[in-house]
């Protein structure tokens, strides 16, 4: 549960992808940024666009930004930034055992946001569906007053799930 936090509270949300960033993943498979990115490079094939990029000037600028502490202070070039594709890619090319097993983990960790998001969509087109179906009934107290209680219900389960799985907001837009 322990590694299964530190993941979930290094992976963002850039360019609308949920994303991992070089000296993070570098810190969690216990190597150096520069052999993490000195591997990838020998392996630049096994990496397109979609797997890894390197983040504009202007987005590592507000990156930096969103953190208090100084995160990014010593560095200044833009990181490399991991797709959930590019990080299950990292695990051919970064081949000790402490690598595969925090992969294994990143892996399981995607698939639970994922399953959370889906699970998140499904009850907000809920929620939206008694909100138009509370603004049909605007004389019928009773049928709205059944609608409010089921919108409370599903916002409580989506607090529970929340606090259940020590989910942490994920990330930020650039």
């Amino acid at each position: 549960m322990i590694i299964e936090n530190k993941i979930k509270s290094n992976i963002y949300n850039i360019r609308d992808l949920n994303i991992m960033i070089d000296s993070d993943l570098a810190k969690l498979y216990q190597v150096e940024t520069k052999q993490l990115n000195q591997a990838v490079k020998r392996n630049i094939k096994r990496f397109p666009k979609d797997f890894m990029f390197q983040l504009t000037q202007e987005e590592f600028e507000k990156l930096r930004s969103q953190f208090v502490t100084t995160k990014f202070s010593m560095t200044r070039t833009p990181p490399y930034i991991f797709t959930e594709n590019g990080i299950a890619m990292l695990s051919s090319v970064l081949k000790s055992d402490i690598s595969i097993e925090v992969n294994i983990e990143i892996m399981r960790t995607f698939t639970k946001i994922r399953e959370f998001a889906l699970n998140y969509k499904d009850i907000v087109i809920k929620l939206q569906n008694i909100e138009e179906s509370i603004k049909l009934n605007k004389e019928d107290t009773k049928q709205n007053t059944k609608h409010i209680k089921t919108a409370f219900e599903l916002l409580s389960q989506i607090l529970d799930d929340t606090v259940n799985t020590n989910n942490n907001l994920i990330g930020f837009k650039v």
